[in-house]
């Protein structure tokens, strides 16, 4: 384990995040995001969603620096009361956990079609790529919120669980393509190889030779589209939730928090929705940041 920690601390990726201020930057809000999340129950002042603990008093309360604010709510309160910087950690776990499980998805799905258009070719590869180009022709957000809004119906007293696998499926269904469509090329490139040309001669099987050779030369493009698109999906989940179809109203996501803080955007609490909407911009701007710095890191062009 150590030997493969020194050896990866010597790489040409480990030298260029160490050379790339923007990219140390974009790492520390990122990992200070995903652990104020993570442990949003041991880090959080407040528990948000406790409707013991809520007092309606201090509903709408400014930031502490206010004359009016209080020093126990640091970024203030929202209409119910609740704090606002205890419910950005709780709400940011929710759009992390949405966004991760399916750019994971998406990427299992895609990269699996990609490497049967791009090896078998033929009637697969036109197949896969015209339905690429269907999924292609309709709006993501559009194509989310029509099959949200379906599984809303067809499961209208859904516990929490059913309502994010809905959530996730719906994503995943638009972002599968990307996946697909990269991994096609570059399998098409590996493909004609002579690798690939020996390892069909002495009879590995096809099944064999996409997962044992050509799977490893695809995954960099993978790992790039990866992370950009964890951003991607935060903001489709954070849309579709301000949209009223995302996540339960008592699992507050961060489009929830905005959307109920935008009631109350002209009537002076900007505090109820800037700051989720602020929180949501830090996490896509590092995960976008990190994704543009791992592209040109595992580009031997850009070395």
């Amino acid at each position: 384990m150590r030997h493969t920690l020194a050896r990866w601390f010597d790489s040409d990726v480990a030298y260029s995040f160490r050379n790339s201020p923007v990219a140390i930057a974009a790492a520390a809000i990122a990992f200070a995001c995903v652990f104020c999340a993570v442990f949003a129950d041991w880090v959080a002042p407040h528990n948000p969603f406790d409707l013991t603990t809520l007092v309606l008093s201090d509903a709408r309360l400014p930031p502490a620096w206010h004359a009016e604010g209080s020093a126990k709510y640091l970024l203030g309160t929202d209409d119910q009361g609740r704090d606002i910087l205890s419910a950005l950690m709780f709400g940011a776990r929710i759009s992390l956990v949405v966004g991760i499980a399916s750019v994971l998805l998406s990427m299992v799905i895609g990269v699996a079609l990609g490497l049967l258009a791009g090896f078998l070719g033929g009637w697969v590869d036109a197949f896969l790529m015209r339905l690429c180009d269907v999924m292609l022709s309709f709006p993501a957000i559009l194509v989310a919120l029509l099959i949200a809004g379906v599984g809303r119906a067809l499961f209208p007293n859904a516990q929490a669980s059913v309502a994010f696998g809905v959530l996730i499926l719906a994503i995943t269904l638009t972002g599968w393509v990307q996946y697909a469509r990269t991994v096609r090329g570059s399998t098409l490139v590996e493909r004609s190889k002579e690798y690939v040309q020996a390892a069909r001669v002495t009879g590995v099987a096809p099944l064999r030779i996409m997962v044992r050779h050509v799977l490893p030369n695809v995954t960099g493009p993978v790992l790039v589209l990866a992370t950009i698109q964890v951003a991607t999906a935060i903001i489709t989940e954070a849309t579709l939730s301000f949209l009223g179809v995302g996540v339960p109203p008592t699992q507050p996501s961060l489009g929830t928090l905005i959307r109920v803080g935008n009631d109350y955007l002209f009537s002076g609490e900007w505090w109820i929705t800037v700051f989720p909407g602020l929180m949501l911009i830090l996490i896509a701007l590092s995960v976008n940041l990190l994704g543009d710095w791992l592209r040109d890191a595992l580009n031997p062009r850009l070395r």
